[in-house]
């Protein structure tokens, strides 16, 4: 009875899943996932636009109450009054509009089933344009700076203007932006209303271009550039932002009730998954955590002296552990692409993992480029497309299978050399999420690449779990949030080492995929690409000797 529990809640692409923890050691009590009921698994799709994915937010207020139902029927033996605080954590950017009075406009009668009053999902593209004229734009001032130096189309203020140009109704109807991290905690506590909304520094920013070094947001002059409607929005968004490990304030008694848990309890400031997922895999500074699901998100922490790194999603103070500087890169699709070869192609995962296994690093002959649904870092580019290069009338669904798992890997590389070459050491690499739980064949090819030994998170919850580590502190429980992190995560024992043999070969096969790297998405480019085919075919016949 002694014991105290948080509960993070992590809001992902198609469900919500809620986390019960023992704060004291991180052990994970009661845990209930609740799938989104409406769209096509809780994404609102147009068949006339590709890059469009929207939300309902009624499945984020059910999905609240849902998720931490199960959780607490899952928690046998516990007294609900030993629950001190709540955590979330969402995908992002996810901004959603709302009115005066903080309700999301999906949710008013007059636009029920409008798809740009919705949340405008972190996978949503339809804003690449808005994108380049921002990155465009942008480049007589500081605030790319912080984020890489160009814009993304999954970014706040890009499909904000989006949604301005293609549905001007929604953007004149809303009040203020919220980003998902934010409108949950915001719920919870009472504090709805635009001007009240606790902010977390983590969506504000990695993806709206807050900092203090330009007084917080982007200037109206620089918004008038894209926009004067997005200048005279500014003022009805936010000044200020708070790090997730403070109090957003109390969970209100209706809430309470309907959970059977106790009014008052602390709710923290919201954050990213991804950045989350980094605190419940036990990041510290040296150590990038790899949170790997549908697309890949890369997490570290580095000192004051982090510079800026062109390329990197954003170097960001205090938005994954306090007194630090947050770096995020990643990928648009990992977890996506394999879905893709085993929904088009046939077979399932674990056959295609069992086949790919029997073959030898280079034996397929193939490089793949893992840009089906563009690339987020380095070259933060949505228009970029995937490639597989060395097919033959012989090479069989397992060759590509494995091939998409090396590009990825590669893709990896990429980020962390660039990284490094800014001047943050990489020491250790953790992965967390479903990946790195289901799929040694991939954690071994990554080892390889990477040549680099890769461990797994203990939690197969790890944004959950960050969340409840970041509630923990909010209530007082630990003092800072390297101690609960040190006190309430671990990685497992299996460690996967590189192979020297394996590393050999796929230097080569690096080296080629760094050709077409460069050659189809860095601009000015010049790269004779006659000798890639021929390359390959030498680098499979000495594999198979």
């Amino acid at each position: 009875m002694n014991n105290k529990y948080t509960i993070g809640v992590d809001y992902g692409t198609n469900s919500v899943r809620a986390l019960i923890v023992d704060i004291s050691d991180g052990s994970e009590v009661g845990t209930g996932v609740w799938n989104y009921e409406t769209g096509e698994a809780g994404i609102h799709l147009d068949p006339n636009d590709v890059h469009l994915a929207r939300q309902n937010p009624a499945d984020y207020q059910k999905g609240f109450y849902e998720s931490v139902k199960l959780a607490l029927e899952d928690a046998i033996g516990i007294n609900r009054s030993q629950i001190v605080g709540i955590g979330v954590d969402t995908t992002g950017s996810t901004p959603l509009p709302i009115d005066k009075d903080g309700i999301a406009l999906a949710l008013k009668p007059e636009f029920k089933g409008n798809l740009h009053a919705m949340a405008w999902l972190w996978k949503d593209h339809t804003g690449y344009a808005e994108a380049a004229e921002i990155t465009e734009k942008g480049a007589s001032y500081p605030y790319l700076a912080k984020c890489g130096g160009t814009y993304s189309s999954e970014w706040f203020w890009s499909k904000i203007l989006r949604c301005k140009r293609v549905a001007p109704d929604v953007f004149a109807a809303a009040e203020s932006w919220v980003e998902l991290q934010d409108y949950v905690p915001a719920w919870l506590v009472g504090k709805a209303k635009p001007a009240d909304i606790p902010r977390g520094i983590c969506a504000a920013g990695h993806k709206a271009m807050f900092h203090d070094d330009w007084g917080g947001l982007p200037s109206e002059e620089f918004l008038a550039t894209l926009d004067p409607d997005l200048a005279s929005l500014r003022s009805r968004l936010f000044s200020s932002t708070q790090t997730s490990d403070q109090a957003a304030g109390t969970l209100l008694a209706e809430h309470a009730e309907i959970l059977g848990l106790e009014a008052g309890i602390t709710v923290a400031v919201g954050a990213f998954d991804a950045h989350l997922g980094a605190v419940g895999s036990g990041v510290k500074p040296g150590t990038i955590v790899k949170i790997m699901g549908t697309s890949t998100c890369d997490i570290m922490i580095g000192d004051a002296s982090t510079p800026d790194i062109k390329g990197v999603c954003g170097i960001v103070p205090g938005s994954v552990v306090p007194g630090y500087m947050g770096i995020e890169a990643g990928q648009s699709a990992v977890g996506d692409l394999f879905n893709w070869l085993v929904n088009h192609f046939g077979s399932d995962h674990a056959t295609l993992n069992d086949e790919a296994l029997k073959l030898k690093t280079g034996e397929s002959g193939l490089v793949a480029l893992d840009w089906n649904n563009g690339n987020r870092t380095i070259l933060v580019d949505p228009l970029l497309s995937g490639l597989i290069v060395g097919q033959t009338l012989h090479t069989t669904r397992a060759e590509v299978y494995r091939a998409l798992i090396e590009a990825t890997a590669y893709g990896s590389r990429k980020i962390i050399e660039r990284i490094e070459e800014g001047g943050v050491a990489v020491t250790e690499v953790v992965v967390c999420g479903g990946i790195g739980e289901k799929s040694p064949l991939t954690m071994q090819i990554y080892a390889d690449i990477l040549n680099r030994p890769i461990k797994t998170s203990r939690s197969a919850q790890t944004c959950a779990l960050g969340s409840a580590i970041m509630a923990s502190v909010a209530a007082g429980a630990h003092t800072d949030v390297l101690s609960a992190v040190g006190a309430m995560t671990a990685t497992k024992e299996k460690v996967y080492l590189p192979s020297v043999e394996s590393n050999a070969t796929y230097e080569k096969l690096y080296a080629i995929y760094t050709q077409l790297h460069d050659a189809f998405g860095v601009k000015g480019t010049q790269t004779d690409l006659s000798q890639v085919m021929k390359q390959l075919i030498q680098i499979q016949k000495d594999s198979v000797k």
